[in-house]
Order: structure tokens, then sequence, then C-alpha cells
């Protein structure tokens, strides 16, 4: 079983989705499950996880609705406030919902490098763990230390680096994101997404051997049993179509024996997701 672990659907605002500047215009436009269905076919993807690009419940109720009438969707990760007051009153009603497994916050585009150790930030991560929900931990690399705190201060919660915490490949940059990886890999409550490698890299001419430096690395840390493949389509269009995107994974992933493949393609995403 194949499972795209992190990809996004929207329906485009131009207002809303600000985010997407000119030199992502190829983004600007609806990206709906009719699409992303027949593209996981081509390339025998079986389903996949859906992930929040906004920070709205609005948003999450937005990817409940496509779930709803998609069943190769089989997990949301939403947005709900979790430095709200009433927290744990919002997490009991979507812990109603079955296909919400877990949220995220877009915690990149906070000003504050230590936003996720403020007290209110942390009271939601602590309710989380109380339903069974996961956490996206979506940050650049002058985060990561904020992140390394954060996951040994919930040693019980299960969190997830999304897209390998976006270490600046276009400029060969290394050593200080690979120090706070190796560290978070330390943690057992830790696992990484094997995605949004291309956006970080050179658009137009980017080669798999740039990105092998950052794939050893993840897998030494994580090994098989907490890495997942993740498209981050649409937005990985910016850099090639899903088929180049997923070909970056087979070809890392030669080397790993069949068990080992089985859970990264797919295995890890059930159980860190409970699909």
């Amino acid at each position: 079983m194949v499972i795209d672990a992190h990809q996004h659907f929207w329906k485009y605002d131009p207002v809303r989705d600000g985010w997407i500047d000119e030199n992502m215009h190829i983004l600007r436009r609806d990206f709906l499950p009719a699409e992303l269905e027949k593209i996981l076919a081509e390339h025998s993807v079986d389903s996949c996880v859906a992930v929040q690009a906004d920070q709205s419940e609005a948003e999450t109720h937005f990817l409940i609705e496509l779930a709803a009438q998609h069943d190769f969707i089989k997990g949301i990760v939403g947005w709900v406030d979790l430095r709200a007051e009433n927290i744990g009153e919002r997490l009991a009603y979507f812990a109603e919902l079955p296909k919400i497994k877990g949220f995220r916050h877009i915690v990149q585009g906070e000003p504050d490098v230590n936003f996720m150790l403020r007290p209110d930030f942390k009271r939601g991560i602590e309710s989380l763990k109380k339903l069974g929900f996961t956490y996206d931990i979506l940050v650049f690399p002058y985060q990561l230390g904020a992140a390394l705190e954060l996951v040994k201060t919930f040693p019980n919660q299960k969190f997830v680096i999304d897209h390998l915490a976006k270490p600046y490949i276009k400029d060969g940059h290394f050593e200080g994101w690979a120090v706070l990886m190796r560290e978070i890999g330390w943690c057992e409550n830790v696992w990484c997404k094997l995605s949004g490698m291309v956006t970080e890299a050179d658009w137009a001419q980017w080669k798999y051997e740039d990105f092998v430096p950052y794939l050893d690395l993840a897998c030494a840390s994580f090994g098989a049993g907490r890495l997942m493949f993740g498209s981050d389509w649409p937005v990985c269009l910016l850099g090639g179509d899903y088929g180049e995107i997923k070909g970056i994974l087979e070809q890392c992933l030669k080397p790993f024996s069949p068990l080992e493949r089985g859970k990264i393609w797919g295995g890890n995403a059930v159980e860190f997701y409970n699909l």
C-alpha cells in the first residue's frame, strides 16, 4: 500500500491565499480531489492524507467535506486554535469526526522563533494526546531549536516534522540543520516526512544529487520506522510533476529492504495517523 501522507486541496482565493505570489502563479487555481485522484491512480498511490493550508476551522470543515465525498482521502490534518481557552471543547468536537487525525499550525510564518514554547500553545499541545491527535510541525531550520524543546517536553505526544523542516537545499546549507535534526531524531515520539524538498531547491534545475545529503541524514536519524512519503501536491508542482517527485524517493529507497520500503511508502502513515 502506498499512501501520500502530505498533500493539500484548495479553492483559490487571492486574498486568503496571498502567500501564493507571482513566482508561484501556477498555483493560482483550484486544486480538488477529482484531479488528484487521477494522478494518484497513474502513479500507483492508493490513498492520501489531506493537510490544512489555511489557518481556520472553516478550512478544517472544508477538508472534512471533501473526505466525506472521496474515500481515497483517508485522513485529515486540520487546524484549530491551540491557544484558545476552550481548546478542550474544540478538540472534543473534532474527536467525533473519525477522519480528523491531527492538527497543524503554520509556525514557519510566525515571527516569534519560540512561538511553539508559549504557555498557551503548549497547553493546546498537551490537550492533543488525551484524544489521540497527532501534531504536524511546520518550521524552517532556524525554528528547530524550539521544535526540539517542544518534542522533549511532551514525550508521549506523536509529532511529525513536515518537509524535513525545509532545509536550505538551494543554498547548500546543511550543518546547522543537520545538528538539530539528528537530535530530534533521537526522540522516539517524532516522525519525519520525506516531502517538500523540491520547493527548497532550485525549481528549474534541481537534480537528485542535491537532495542526497538531506535524505541520508533523515534516513539515518529517524530510520525506516519513522519516515513517511509525502508529495506536497500541488505545491510540489513548482519544481516538477508528481512522477518526478515520487521518483526522488524511489531512488532514495533502492538500498532499503522490501519491508522497510513498505513502511516508508505507507505503513508508517497508517501507524502514525491511525488510518
